[in-house]
């Protein structure tokens, strides 16, 4: 029976890294004709669509809140992380963006330190100078000069460590649906502008991915939360880096990317940094830190 749940468990939040994949996939093969904002906000302007039947479905309730204000805040963070996350999809491989979003634990843990007063080790500060090291590494290039683009991803990867912290300290009764409705709703009406005014008509073929791309922003929600039904979130952790076999792969077969050296040495740094962080420092706070997953990671 338990072992029966932990394959249920395995499936679903491997299904969650497959959506991952596929949404950096969409929004790489979308930029290469429609602006990286107008990209963003179709993605949430979708996103927001695909959320309201099921508003109507389970009524007013789900969307009750008493921090209108945080959310506006989150939708703001969102906004920036996701537009930058955008870009950085059109500048370095998708492998190269995949060992970003193994950075996030790092992020948290300074961010947790400053605002929510935690205690950090000396092991876990150790842990985090050299993850960045990685992130160093891993964003310059042969050439030896960091390209000054490539830091979009490590803001955007700031924007969603930001995100859990704000989870953690003030919202963490509030509904998923209405914390997803009322993120993508305030971002898509931040991004109505900058879209205006770099607006590129979409094809119909535009629109199937777009479209497809917020519906893959919910589903990844919901593959999440129905593997954490079933397990722990700490038993799968480690196949998360399956999704960076995959985004070799993928990478190497539509894009033809193939990642650089510098790549691997960052990834072989970052990996058992961002581990050793996660089990050492957030495994009593998987289940918060989940919600991190489920809103902001492409």
């Amino acid at each position: 029976m338990e072992s029966n749940k932990y394959i249920l468990g395995l499936f679903w939040f491997i299904m969650n890294l497959v959506m991952s994949v596929m949404n950096d996939v969409i929004v790489k093969t979308l930029g290469s004709r429609l602006p990286f904002a107008e990209v963003a906000f179709l993605r949430f302007l979708f996103g927001t669509l695909s959320l309201v039947p099921f508003i109507l479905y389970y009524g007013k309730p789900c969307l009750k809140t008493s921090k209108a204000s945080i959310h506006i805040v989150r939708g703001l963070l969102l906004f920036v992380a996701i537009n930058m996350w955008s870009l950085g999809l059109n500048i370095v491989p998708i492998a190269t963006v995949t060992v970003m979003s193994f950075t996030l634990p790092m992020f948290v843990l300074i961010l947790a330190y400053i605002f929510l007063k935690e205690q950090v080790t000396w092991k876990l500060w150790t842990a985090t100078v050299v993850g960045f090291i990685g992130i160093y590494i891993i964003l310059t290039p042969s050439t030896q000069k960091l390209n000054p683009f490539c830091l979009a991803l490590v803001a955007a990867a700031l924007m969603f460590a930001t995100l859990d912290i704000i989870n953690k300290k003030f919202i963490i009764q509030e509904t998923m649906l209405g914390m997803l409705f009322y993120s993508a709703s305030v971002t898509t009406l931040l991004g109505i502008y900058p879209a205006h005014m770099v607006w590129v008509t979409p094809t119909y073929r535009e629109l199937f991915l777009l479209s497809s791309l917020g519906i893959g922003s919910n589903a990844i929600l919901y593959c999440i939360l129905k593997a954490f039904s079933y397990v722990p979130a700490s038993s799968v952790a480690p196949y998360r880096y399956l999704e960076l076999l995959m985004s070799i792969f993928l990478g190497y077969i539509l894009f033809g990317e193939v990642p650089e050296v510098n790549t691997y040495i960052g990834c072989a740094i970052i990996i058992p940094a961002s581990l050793f962080i996660a089990y050492e420092y957030m495994k009593p706070k998987l289940v918060l830190a989940s919600k991190l997953l489920i809103e902001g990671v492409p």
